[in-house]
């Protein structure tokens, strides 16, 4: 493909309290074994994008760790290959990212070095599938300067946390709004873009000497009236987890068979790092229903729709009910949780209730499986 891809996966968000205390929100576990991260790098490694900066920031150790290994993903390569990109402190420039258009500004000399006449720049907080070669011909075909790529969802669902867009008949942006307090509109940004590695590049550095540093705030939205900006409407599954009720809802969404289908077996697949790990156990007595067990995992206890990641151990009669447990957890035996999430490494003492009554229930506890 005649394009490089940008992974923006340094944010933080409030909206997800406690669960990005530890992780970058792209390295949020997602439907057992995946990373939020890893729909954006598949997607670029299936449209055969074969040069990708992922820039990282907040709490990015632990999605360090799973970028480790460019194979997993298909990038291992002598042509391309897969970057990642923190802040760096040089002669010139000693801050930190302060957004998403400065993130990009402190790599422009990636930009500058690559070939390829075009960008594509996703967000690494969207769980979904998309072959960006699509939007590079409507792109191309549209003349456009910037292509958005949107959706369109439910009336009932709030947009408040989303950039509000507008569209002429011929799918031209008219009016873009960034996280408005209300809105009439139910059009939202999805965080992916192409545009002309060259324009971005003059955009970018034109932002940088006025001190500007959002890509949205003042790229898009100030340039919405001067640039050709057209919308890319998308119809399949898509989904932000940037809050602790969207993550929940994303990750419950893959107990439909449906969902399974269309990401796990239906070309093109997601990848992602794999674990060494032995398949679960399900011992004598345990009952699962309607559930996602990953590996690793052992099961003596009651589990109805909810998700098991991986290396979980659940004690004897415990009961598990609507709820999401991440990596490494031990679950003592008697243990009830209900419309709950589970923070990782946690052990979770036994005879313990835990019940999300007005909303979901992030549990923590410490971990004294390594206490000295």
């Amino acid at each position: 493909m005649r394009a490089v891809g940008m992974i923006l996966a340094g944010g933080n968000s409030y909206r997800m309290k406690e669960l990005s205390n530890k992780r970058a929100i792209a390295a949020m576990p997602i439907a057992g074994s995946f990373r939020s991260i890893d729909f954006a790098l598949s997607s670029m490694s299936n449209s055969r994008i074969q040069k990708v900066a992922v820039l990282t920031q907040y709490n990015s150790r632990s999605l360090n760790e799973h970028l480790s290994s460019s194979k997993w993903w298909d990038f291992g390569r002598k042509q391309g290959g897969l970057y990642v990109f923190p802040p760096t402190v040089t002669v010139d420039n000693n801050f930190w990212y302060r957004g998403t258009a400065d993130a990009l500004y402190q790599n422009l000399d990636f930009l500058k070095n690559c070939h390829e006449p075009y960008v594509v720049i996703a967000s690494g907080d969207g769980v979904y599938k998309l072959d960006y070669n699509r939007i590079l011909e409507y792109h191309i075909a549209k003349k456009a300067d910037i292509t958005i790529v949107c959706k369109q969802l439910p009336p009932e669902e709030d947009v408040t946390r989303f950039g509000v867009l507008k569209m002429n008949e011929d799918c031209r942006i008219e009016q873009f709004e960034e996280k408005p307090m209300t809105s009439d509109a139910n059009t939202i940004s999805c965080g992916i873009y192409v545009i002309r590695r060259r324009q971005l590049i003059e955009l970018i550095e034109k932002s940088a000497e006025e001190g500007r540093y959002d890509f949205v705030r003042d790229v898009l939205i100030r340039y919405k009236g001067v640039k050709r900006i057209y919308g890319y409407k998308i119809d399949s599954y898509w989904n932000n987890i940037a809050s602790v009720e969207s993550y929940y809802r994303t990750n419950m969404d893959f107990l439909k068979p449906e969902v399974r289908n269309y990401f796990f077996r239906t070309y093109p697949e997601v990848h992602s790092k794999v674990a060494d790990l032995p398949p679960t156990k399900y011992n004598p007595g345990s009952v699962v229903k309607n559930s996602l067990v990953s590996a690793g995992s052992i099961i003596n206890g009651y589990v109805e729709n909810s998700l098991i990641f991986k290396n979980v151990f659940v004690g004897e009669n415990c009961v598990i009910k609507n709820s999401i447990v991440l990596n490494d957890v031990y679950l003592g035996d008697n243990v009830h949780l209900e419309n709950c999430i589970v923070e990782s490494c946690d052990t979770i003492r036994a005879n313990t209730y835990y019940n999300g009554d007005d909303g979901i229930k992030i549990v923590i506890e410490s971990d004294e499986r390594y206490v000295l």
